[in-house]
């Protein structure tokens, strides 16, 4: 076992692998992960499922049933992203039962429903019955739309992982998203030691939207701020979460057997090659928080990151004075967030339209 990968894990962070192939469960790579690497969680994305149905011939017998079928490209897509988030559930349904926080395999709804309400409740409600494992969790996105979603799927038991928070004040509206949530189901009888739910804070794309900001500005002190954004917007996100769990509204519900909406640190891989490749994980170390790293990260933390200590506890000043240094240098941090939701739910359809288009390939592919 890597020890530096042990020593993040004994910090309190769950390890989350984001990527998942069929190839990973039927190889036992997956499952070797976790018993060598700290790994305690998968999350996916249709970017990594159509990377893996691409890449490998492991779906060619399943496309070619459901072709013979007569499915469509949707039907193909949910039968085969549904089947490897089941199995991924299997290979880590012993860790969800020593630790039902993790064990945890996300599957996103339809990107293409990221504005719709009732499109979204809908998509996560036939994805939690078809994968049918109590370790999955939904991924919704934090759109205005996808809030009333959240609430809707909580309220009915669903778990659910909730994807492109970029700004604090999304993330406190995430937040009594989930509380709302519970809230309805406690009425309805529903056991809330069932429920589990994350919230993933997008990282690494903050600071590529402020630095390009900082650049533009171009003066000594700007330059100075760049590569320091988004590690200080997350530990604002915390001091966010540590309030909520503080509050009596929070505190009647965790008396009830509800559990905490982790904050889960998203989109951790560094895209500066002037930045350290393990930025994102080691300054963003404190219990009870998840870090989903893409493979490279995690291979990265496992040669040369470095734990040391909790990172993030007691900074939220410190962040917010960062914060006020951006603002006063001229950067418009709302349009920084409505910039980053906005490309964020366009990646998000993009992504969906790239696996698409890979598996009406496949399709063609099999059935010639």
């Amino acid at each position: 076992m890597s020890d530096r990968l042990k020593a993040l894990a004994d910090a309190g962070v769950s390890i989350w692998l984001d990527d998942l192939s069929r190839e990973r469960i039927e190889t036992g790579n997956l499952a070797q992960l976790v018993e060598e690497s700290s790994v305690v969680g998968v999350t996916t994305n249709p970017t990594i499922f159509a990377g893996a149905i691409a890449d490998g011939e492991r779906y060619d017998a399943q496309v070619r049933s459901l072709v013979a079928d007569g499915a469509d490209v949707e039907r193909v897509i949910f039968a085969l992203t549904t089947d490897d988030v089941r199995n991924a559930c299997d290979v880590l349904a012993e860790v969800a039962s020593a630790h039902p926080a993790d064990g945890r395999v996300s599957i996103e709804v339809e990107p293409l429903l990221a504005n719709d309400t009732e499109g979204t409740v809908a998509s996560a409600k036939a994805l939690w019955k078809s994968v049918d494992r109590p370790n999955a969790l939904i991924k919704i996105p934090a759109t205005l739309e996808g809030l009333p979603a959240i609430t809707e799927v909580i309220a009915e038991g669903i778990s659910v992982n909730v994807t492109l928070i970029f700004s604090t004040e999304r993330y406190r509206a995430v937040m009594d998203a989930y509380m709302s949530g519970l809230e309805r189901a406690k009425e309805a009888g529903i056991d809330l030691g069932t429920i589990a739910s994350v919230a993933s804070f997008f990282v690494s794309r903050v600071d590529t939207e402020i630095d390009a900001r900082l650049d533009a500005i171009g003066s000594d002190a700007a330059l100075a701020l760049r590569g320091k954004a988004a590690v200080a917007n997350a530990r604002l996100a915390y001091a966010a979460y540590q309030e909520v769990v503080a509050s009596e509204r929070w505190q009647a519900l965790a008396a009830a057997g509800a559990k905490a909406q982790r904050p889960l640190w998203a989109s951790t891989g560094v895209k500066n090659p002037d930045y350290p490749d393990t930025l994102y994980v080691a300054d963003l170390v404190v219990a009870d928080t998840v870090n989903t790293m893409p493979e490279k990260t995690l291979r990265a933390f496992a040669d040369h990151g470095e734990v040391t200590g909790d990172q993030v506890t007691g900074r939220g000043e410190e962040a917010q004075a960062l914060f006020d240094e951006l603002a006063a240098l001229g950067v418009d941090l709302d349009d920084v967030f409505l910039t980053l939701e906005s490309e964020g739910v366009d990646k998000f359809k993009a992504s969906w339209t790239e696996l698409v288009e890979t598996v009406q390939a496949q399709m063609s592919q099999v059935g010639a």
